[in-house]
């Protein structure tokens, strides 16, 4: 897969809070975000691939809709494609780097969760404070994968 070889985070990051402004759920942000700024070529369908898993996993509540944006950006780009088993190197450095975002973005998010429900229960649903903060969200989760694809990949981030 091709991948570009400089890349502004926070552009990453401001694209992926606009396509949620735009009509996008979260999950759907960070993919587009990340397929737009690294010029992947992959198909669009991989943003389709990421609408079910919006509002916490079709609206489940369970598990932020951004975060699991970020887990399938990150499956995308280190994600094995062939089932070699559990110690299949490529796997192994996909769910270190999955395991990486997740603690991340549970310390970073201020509530020590990652689950949508808990995020988002004193909000009502998607409205003033609830968007702002699914947006913020958002692009947080996008520069967190970006951060990681420009270090495991050796790129530039065109910000420094």
């Amino acid at each position: 897969m091709n991948i570009k070889n400089e890349v502004s985070v926070k552009k990453v990051i401001k694209d992926a809070e606009e396509y949620f402004r735009g009509g996008y759920f979260c999950c759907e942000a960070v993919m587009a975000s990340i397929r737009d700024n690294f010029e992947l070529d992959v198909p669009k369908e991989v943003i389709a691939m990421s609408s079910g898993m919006a509002v916490g996993a079709g609206r489940s509540g369970c598990m932020c809709g951004a975060l699991n944006g970020g887990i399938l950006a990150l499956g995308l780009l280190f994600g094995r494609t062939e089932p070699n088993g559990p110690k299949d190197p490529k796997v192994v450095k996909c769910m270190e780097l999955t395991n990486e975002l997740h603690t991340w973005f549970r310390k970073e998010n201020g509530k020590n969760s990652v689950c949508c429900r808990v995020l988002t229960k004193e909000f009502d649903m998607g409205k003033g404070e609830h968007k702002e903060q699914c947006i913020r969200f958002t692009g947080m989760c996008a520069g967190k994968v970006a951060d990681i694809v420009i270090r495991e990949f050796g790129l530039k981030n065109t910000d420094e």
